[in-house]
C-alpha cells in the first residue's frame, strides 16, 4: 500500500487541469468572431440574389434605365422575404448543435489554452487577441465544428 502514496503526492502536487465550460467557449469564440468579422451564410442566400439580379433584369427590358430601379427593389424585397430567417449568427449555429457536437468544439478549445496561464476567459480572450497562431488554432477548431451546418463560414483577414 505504501507504492500507491507517492503517487498521490505527485498527483497533489500536480497543478489543476484547466477546463472551459461550453459558456466559457462561446465567449473566448466571440472574440474571435470579432476580430475575424466572420460571417455565415446559408445555402439560400443565392436564391435570393438570383431573385434581385432576375428582376433588375425584367425591369430594365420593361422600363429602361427606371424599370431597373424598379425591378432591382422589388426584387431586393423579394429576395429578402425568400430569405428571411436563413442566415445565423455564429453563436446560434453553436447554440444549435448537438450536445455531442458542442462538446467536441469544448474539448477542442481547451486543448487549444490548457498550456496558457490564464485566471479568466477575459484574459485568455485577450492572449487570444495578441496571438494570430491561437486565433489559427481556434479558427480551424470553429470549423471543424461547423463543417456539417448547411452554410457556408466565411472571414475578413
Amino acid at each position: 500500500m505504501k507504492p500507491e502514496m507517492p503517487l498521490r503526492v505527485e498527483e497533489a502536487r500536480k497543478p489543476p487541469e484547466k477546463s472551459l465550460s461550453m459558456a466559457a467557449v462561446m465567449k473566448l469564440l466571440s472574440c474571435l468572431w470579432e476580430l475575424k468579422e466572420v460571417k455565415v451564410t446559408i445555402k439560400h442566400a443565392g436564391r435570393g440574389a438570383l431573385v434581385t439580379a432576375t428582376m433588375a433584369i425584367i425591369g430594365s427590358l420593361a422600363g429602361g434605365p427606371a424599370g431597373v430601379a424598379v425591378g432591382s427593389a422589388v426584387g431586393g424585397l423579394l429576395g429578402a422575404w425568400m430569405t428571411w430567417g436563413k442566415f445565423k449568427s455564429v453563436p446560434q449555429i453553436l447554440k444549435e448543435l448537438p450536445p455531442a457536437e458542442q462538446e467536441k468544439l469544448r474539448s477542442r478549445v481547451t486543448a487549444i489554452v490548457k498550456n496558457l496561464e490564464w485566471k479568466d476567459v477575459e484574459q485568455l480572450s485577450k492572449q487570444v487577441k495578441e496571438s494570430p497562431a491561437l486565433q489559427q488554432q481556434l479558427w480551424l477548431s470553429l470549423k471543424e465544428s461547423l463543417k456539417n451546418v448547411e452554410g457556408t463560414l466565411q472571414c475578413s483577414d
